[in-house]
Order: C-alpha cells, then structure tokens, then sequence
C-alpha cells in the first residue's frame, strides 16, 4: 500500500513548511487551497480547491485509489489575537475541523494529525512547566482564538476515543522562512527591518521553528500515539531579546524604547486600528499583550522522546527568515 498525503491549509505558512518537507522526502501529497488562494505550494502537488466549512467541498480531497492509504494533517484554521475576531473565526476552527474529523471517520483513514496550539493548555503559575492533558475545556482558557483551539482539540480527541487514529501537535508562536502572507511574526521581523517599529513591549513568548514543526508533524505521522497530544515548543525569548537578536543580524538601529504592559494596553486599541488601515495584522492587542505576560514555560520533553522533536536555535530561524524575505524582494536585498 502506497501512502499518500492530505494537507489542509496547504498554502497558509504552516502548510507550506508541510508540504515542501513532504515533497522533498518524494512522498504523494493532496493540498487542500481555498478558492482563488494568492500564494499556493511551490512544490509540484496535486491542487484541491475547497473550504474546511463546506462538508462538500471537502469531498475531492478524501479521494482514494484502492492499493492506498491516507493520511491527514489538517492545518488550516485562523490564528487571530485582535479584540472582535468575528465568526469565521469558530466557523473555520471548531466547524471546519469537526468536518475534517467526520470525513477522516467516514472514509476510515489512516492517521489523522491536527494542529492545535499551546494556547488550548490552560495555563499554569510560573514557574510551573506545561505539559501535555488529555482533556480540553474551552471555559479553561482565555480568548477567543484559545477556545476555539480547546473546543476543536476535544473534538479530534473523542474521535480518537471512538476508535480513530488521531494526534494532536500543540505548537507554540511560528516563525520562520515561506510565510507567504503576513503572520504576526513575519510583521514583527519586517516592521523593524523597515524601521516602522520604533518601540517595544516588555514580555516575552515561546517561539519555534515552522520548518521543526513540520519536522515534529511528519514524525507524528510515524510515530505518533493515537489519541496522545504532543508540545511542539520551541525556545522562550523576551520581545527586548527578539529584537536585539535582529539588530545582532541585520546591523540595524537597535529599539531603545521598551513600554511597560499597563501602557501598552492603554494604546491597543489604537493599535489595532492602526493596522486595520494599512491592511496588515496588529502586532499589539490586548490579546496579544496578555499572552506575552503569562507563563510561556512549554516542555517538549514529550515530543523529543517520542518524535525525536529538537527545535533549532531562535537566532538561526531569525538570520534565515531575514534572508528568506530578502531573496523574495520583501526586504530590501544588502541591509535593512
């Protein structure tokens, strides 16, 4: 039996770290893109145009030949941190998912993966670790976007209950090379080194690697346990250090201007608004700006025994998401 790979989400940044490590192993993938997508996988992969909303849509995606089996990593989902995330925002992660998981039981698939987010783990009191559970409660989290993650997540893991061959991955904040779009790190990296960003926020986050989560995904494919959840950390770093590592890099003018949370979220939604004009996502929310108060102590001991997980070091991401956007003509080719 040949395996072959079906990737929601395929064109979003995650997806496509996906798919180019798939391809580059030789392996059969199916790549699920929206309708009139702006960027699509770069590698050679057989299109399916649909929407995780529309049962139907989803259908030519589950497509099976007799002599293969399938295997589904389901990606797509909104990644929102701004105050009114809207409806598309449950529609896509909650509904969308619970439609790739009946499809996965209907059409008796192999391996289902999905991509939740630490941010479905309730938090614990520094300087506690978090860990991986094993039940998810969206009343135990806070925001919008981490409730639809724990209500999805619950989802997958009663259908994993009821006999189907489902992991969870739990990444924490994605940065990294082929974010096609604008994701809130990409729009950090890009506003310092175009010199929009003249002041920090005090805090920090867990940031990890797309391409190690890619990695830590296709292990999970092999070696994943059904029904086990898996931390796909990376390392923790303040907003002052982010940013003293791409001076480090770039040779740009430091930021000297760090502002204290309280006065931060004073400006959110000013913030906000700023970015909704020039079309981009807000980096500072009051969402975000509480994300970066709390414990972001992640342990991917779980994913490093049984996946072999190891996240790269934070400076080599930042050095190759700089380069990577300069080779794409997004920032300028010789200096920031």
């Amino acid at each position: 039996m040949k395996t072959r790979y079906l990737v929601t989400g395929a064109a979003g940044h995650l997806g496509t770290a996906v798919v180019r490590a798939l391809t580059a192993r030789g392996d059969a993938v199916r790549a699920l893109v929206l309708p009139g997508e702006a960027h699509l996988p770069e590698r050679p992969v057989e299109l399916v145009y649909g929407d995780v909303r529309s049962r139907e849509s989803l259908e030519p995606l589950f497509r099976q030949e007799p002599d293969e089996e399938l295997v589904v990593i389901h990606c797509a989902g909104v990644v929102s941190i701004t105050a009114r995330p809207g409806p598309n925002l449950r529609a896509v992660n909650v509904g969308g998912t619970q439609n790739i998981v009946d499809l996965c039981l209907a059409h008796h698939v192999k391996k289902l993966i999905y991509v939740s987010s630490v941010h479905a783990i309730p938090e614990l009191p520094r300087p506690e670790r978090i860990a991986e559970i094993g039940n998810f409660n969206p009343d135990q989290v806070v925001g919008a976007y981490a409730k639809t993650k724990a209500e999805a997540t619950a989802y997958v893991l009663r259908a994993a209950g009821a006999g189907l061959n489902a992991s969870v991955v739990h990444p924490s904040g994605i940065l990294g090379p082929y974010d096609w779009g604008m994701g809130h790190l990409t729009a950090l990296v890009m506003d310092y080194c175009r010199h929009r960003l003249t002041a920090g926020v005090q805090g920090g986050y867990d940031f990890v690697d797309v391409r190690d989560v890619a990695g830590g995904i296709l292990a999970c494919c092999k070696r994943g346990r059904p029904g086990a959840c898996y931390i796909l950390s990376g390392h923790y770093a303040s907003v002052r250090d982010l940013l003293a590592m791409l001076h480090e890099i770039t040779g740009q003018k430091p930021v000297k201007t760090y502002l204290p949370l309280w006065f931060a979220r004073l400006t959110a939604p000013l913030s906000e608004q700023y970015y909704r004009l020039r079309r981009q996502p807000p980096l500072y929310t009051s969402y975000s700006l509480y994300t970066l108060e709390t414990n972001a102590s992640f342990s991917h001991a779980r994913a490093s025994l049984e996946l072999k997980y190891h996240p790269r070091p934070l400076r080599q991401t930042l050095t190759e998401t700089v380069a990577w956007l300069r080779s794409q003509g997004r920032l300028p080719a010789v200096t920031c």
